[in-house]
């Protein structure tokens, strides 16, 4: 078995080292999108998850005129927090800071979900 010389093995170390720090400068570059991506996909399944669990029209019970519930339309009800979600993901790209647009594009994710809590009870 022939033994690496050397430089050979300093070499390589250096090719590896450079490869990584062109991967950590790419992500740092493109960490909006990075987030952006999972969070879009999650708003995106809850929407598709609303729109077959919801009624045709949708009461949002806590808001109330008369005693009744306000109704929507279920795409309404579908596409507000979707569009809300959206907004969010467009103002972290257009943001030096990034993380704090990100997390409340992740706190909107919760909307879809309490949409659909409150309209089952």
């Amino acid at each position: 078995m022939e033994k690496k010389k050397p430089r050979e093995k300093h070499r390589t170390w250096k090719d590896i080292c450079s490869v990584l720090k062109l991967t950590g400068k790419w992500a740092y570059n493109l960490r909006s999108l990075i987030l952006a991506i999972p969070v879009f996909v999650c708003a995106v399944c809850l929407a598709i998850r609303n729109a077959a669990l919801l009624p045709a029209t949708v009461g949002i019970g806590i808001m109330q005129k008369n005693g009744y519930p306000i109704m929507v339309d279920r795409g309404i009800a579908v596409l507000a927090p979707l569009l809300v979600t959206v907004v969010c993901l467009l103002l972290m790209a257009c943001s030096k800071k990034i993380l704090y647009p990100w997390m409340v594009s992740v706190l909107s994710l919760m909307l879809p979900v309490m949409i659909w809590i409150v309209n089952l009870f």
